[in-house]
């Protein structure tokens, strides 16, 4: 199965944008604080999603991004198609030259598998999970989490590296 982290990242940092949609947009910063990305990462990976029209940004203080359609609009297979995965588990990306350029006994298997999950990934939507309780709960202790690290910070302007904490 070819789904990287990528894909993974992408889906997991549109949860978070989707569970965080108050109207206002969201930092990549935020984002990448709460799951545990990095900031870079995220930046390319919105930029991915911009393109395809899965979000917007919003620029200037208090910018950020936000969800270009709703979240019962984005399944789970839009997102990964937009940052260039596949979901695909035939050893060829579905080409049929697994063998010596013959399609495996194995081909029409493996095929039908992809064709299952992407029709799976397709028919969840971020809507969907957001208002899954055990979800919310999660969300819920990573925003606990991400306040108690800012009250530290905010409390102790000195970091490690002997550098002001703006």
């Amino acid at each position: 199965m070819r789904l990287t982290t990528k894909g993974r990242y992408a889906v997991t940092a549109m949860l978070d944008l989707s569970i965080h949609d108050r109207g206002e947009p969201t930092t990549l910063a935020d984002i990448a604080d709460r799951q545990g990305l990095s900031l870079s990462y995220l930046e390319q990976l919105f930029s991915q999603l911009r393109r395809a029209g899965l979000v917007k940004s919003v620029r200037g203080p208090g910018g950020g991004y936000q969800l270009a359609k709703t979240a019962a609009d984005i399944s789970i297979d839009d997102i990964i198609v937009a940052v260039d995965e596949e979901v695909d588990v035939t050893r060829c990306g579905g080409l049929g030259n697994c063998q010596n350029g013959h399609k495996c006994l194995g081909h029409h298997l493996w095929q039908g598998l992809s064709q299952q999950i992407r029709g799976f990934l397709q028919g969840i939507h971020l809507a969907d999970l957001v208002h899954q309780p055990q979800l919310i709960a999660l969300a819920d202790i990573q925003d606990q989490d991400l306040a108690r690290n800012r009250a530290v910070l905010a409390a102790n302007p000195l970091r490690g590296d002997g550098l002001r904490h703006k």
